[in-house]
């Protein structure tokens, strides 16, 4: 698999390990930092002009032809129309053009529609403010795939995460505030339509002087011909993404998440009024709880993975959404009949904090759930087709918006209340989400790797710099448990195929889910030719396809606790790739202190037998030394390498 197959960019532009502690120091540095404060400042004015628009045909303007009950519905549809109708082409144009140069064509334009929006508000022209919502939704289409395309170009596989966390904790914070100040500046008497005339030119003269500071970020298919039919573009970018399943399977995921929260969002005012008895301060105190927990979710990503695409995070975040928004059901069930609650007023009455709390944890799981998603479309999509592929989803994503709101109207229709429409939206989330990590066993996978290496193990790994971003490579290490391959996964942030003696296979559970992982059964040669051969072609496979392969070379699992000689099979597999014209290092690894936990045997007894052998939390680690390449292989010393590692 070349560079641009496997969704990175090279270590010039993207270095392997910046050296900073966290996300926050992304804020500190030129690659990051001008594109964070541009899509800031873009996010807050959209947001901004839109909710201040939206209380001036609500409150404050009395029109026969756009009454109050329709101005948000008729304000939301102009907005999404512009990313069904260009998505496609402002796709094609990141990827053709140089990603900077686009973000400042966005960032004049936006300066130029603020004008004249200005204007419709100095006049309170509503024809004028509608139009500007239209184009105010073709500047964010345009800006969308370029959001997402342009950090896997200037961050590194350990900074993606991060840096995902921090753009999408701004963007909601972004809308938050622009949806305070715009409520704030519009209700302002005799002069609040200035304000907010003004206020929204000059955001985008900000946004536009950080988007001047932003680093060139070259075309990465710069003789692409634009196609301007947006149907079969649309169509070709999906089939694009369909060529790698997990790319695709995650653009419906996120999309899924985006129809999740529209629930949520478009009923609040009313959840507010008709269940919470509140006035519209606890609508956007809802609101308020909704963004922060958003916030803080998209950036523990970066502390849970260890600053890598941990996509195990994502079936925990679809947990947390079904989770609590059940619970949400079960909290607002009930509520006595109240005159309006103010905010205050509201957050004093202790039954409320439940409901406040399951907002608050639901939106929080939702960050943890897009965050690594969106990281791993950015790594695993081609750069040549990254943006396209990221404009196609943001289609999906606007279709499944609009299929939310026609469901929720249906749902109510049909006499649902709105707790018991949160409750049918927890219950479907957590079918979805079952079908997808089917679909796509690595998520699932990857959440038990998650899962063992924190909270069965404490995991520390040592050397992970050694295992390749890209191409293949054979993982070589020794064995001492059961659970030897899942802590494996956890430590490295590209699926890993395993070859392993089938007779694990037959182990409940663990045989499930190694199949699951579609590792490789291998049986000896005298009991069973036909599978041994099959085993080697596999591999061979593998390694042509540019994939990581992990073998056990001791050939069974430690029975005393000591290293085993290395067996003669790693030689075959290095042989068949030489033969197939593929360069595959061999990395040297070693697990360390597992001998003598729940897992591993012991002298006295078998694996398995006694839970708390060694207490809980036990530290194991895994240490990785320097690849060798193919002619520096041999069985011996690649034992001695692995000795010294676990001498580390």
């Amino acid at each position: 698999m070349s560079q641009e197959q496997a969704g990175t960019v090279p270590a010039s532009t993207a270095p392997h390990d910046a050296g900073h502690p966290n996300q926050f120091a992304l804020l500190r540095q030129r690659r990051f930092a001008p594109f964070f404060w541009t899509q800031f400042l873009g996010a807050g004015n959209d947001n901004l002009f839109k909710f201040a628009f939206t209380v001036m045909v609500t409150y404050q303007l009395q029109l026969a032809w756009l009454p109050p009950s329709l101005a948000g519905l008729v304000i939301a549809a102009l907005f999404i129309l512009p990313f069904l109708l260009f998505s496609a082409t402002a796709g094609q144009a990141t990827d053709k053009y140089d990603k900077t140069r686009v973000i400042r064509f966005v960032k004049n334009l936006e300066i130029a529609i603020m004008a004249f929006a200005a204007y419709g508000f100095w006049v309170a022209s509503v024809p004028v403010l509608l139009a500007c919502v239209f184009l105010m939704g073709l500047h964010s289409t345009i800006f969308g795939p370029v959001k997402f395309a342009y950090l896997p170009q200037h961050l590194s596989e350990r900074e993606l995460t991060g840096g995902n966390g921090m753009v999408e904790m701004g963007t909601f914070v972004a809308i938050l505030l622009g949806q305070v100040a715009g409520g704030l500046l519009v209700a302002v008497p005799q002069v609040g339509h200035h304000y907010v005339a003004l206020a929204c030119l000059a955001l985008a003269l900000l946004g536009r002087a950080t988007a001047q500071a932003v680093p060139p970020s070259p075309s990465t298919d710069p003789h692409l011909v634009i196609n301007w039919n947006p149907v079969t573009e649309t169509w070709r970018n999906l089939k694009l993404a369909h060529e790698n399943i997990v790319v695709f399977r995650s653009l419906l995921g996120i999309s899924w998440m985006w129809f999740f929260g529209a629930v949520f969002l478009s009923l609040f005012p009313a959840f507010a009024k008709d269940v919470l008895h509140g006035n519209e301060q606890v609508a956007s105190l809802l609101l308020v709880v909704f963004s922060v927990g958003i916030g803080v979710g998209s950036l523990l990503c970066e502390v849970l993975s260890k600053r890598h695409v941990e996509i195990g995070l994502v079936p925990l975040g679809a947990i947390g959404m079904s989770v609590f928004a059940v619970d949400l059901y079960f909290a607002s069930r009930g509520l006595p009949p109240a005159a309006g609650f103010d905010a205050a007023d509201f957050v004093a009455q202790a039954r409320h904090w439940r409901v406040m709390a399951d907002l608050a944890l639901l939106s929080l799981f939702a960050g943890l759930y897009s965050v690594p998603m969106y990281a791993l479309i950015q790594l695993r999509s081609q750069p040549s087709h990254r943006a396209r592929i990221i404009a196609a989803n943001n289609i999906l994503n606007a279709l499944f918006m609009i299929a939310s709101s026609l469901i929720v109207g249906v749902l109510l229709k049909l006499g649902l209340s709105i707790p018991q429409v949160f409750l049918a939206i927890g219950l479907l989330n957590a079918v979805v989400a079952f079908y997808i990590f089917l679909l796509v066993p690595e998520y699932l996978l990857r959440f038990v790797a998650w899962v063992a290496s924190r909270f069965v193990y404490r995991f520390r790994i040592r050397g992970d710099e050694h295992i390749p971003a890209t191409g293949p490579a054979i993982l070589a290490c020794n064995h001492v448990s059961f659970v030897d391959a899942v802590l494996l996964m956890a430590a490295s942030p590209r699926p890993i195929c395993f070859i392993m003696d089938h007779r694990i296979f037959r182990i409940p559970v663990l045989g499930w889910l190694f199949r699951l992982a579609k590792a490789i059964p291998i049986a000896p040669q005298k009991e069973d030719p036909r599978a041994y051969e099959a085993a080697f072609e596999r591999a061979a496979q593998v390694l042509r396809e540019g994939d990581l392969l992990a073998i056990f070379p001791e050939g069974g699992i430690t029975r005393d606790g000591q290293l085993q000689e290395f067996r003669g099979g790693i030689m075959k597999i290095i042989e068949r790739a030489q033969a197939d014209g593929v360069h595959a290092p061999v990395v040297p690894m070693a697990l360390t202190n597992l001998w003598g936990s729940f897992f591993s045997r012991v002298e006295q007894g078998g694996a398995m037998v006694r839970p708390f052998r060694r207490g809980m939390f036990n530290r194991v680690g895994l240490n990785v030394g320097r690849p060798l390449g193919p002619a520096e292989v041999q069985p011996a010393l690649l034992r001695t390498r692995v000795a010294d590692l676990l001498r580390d």
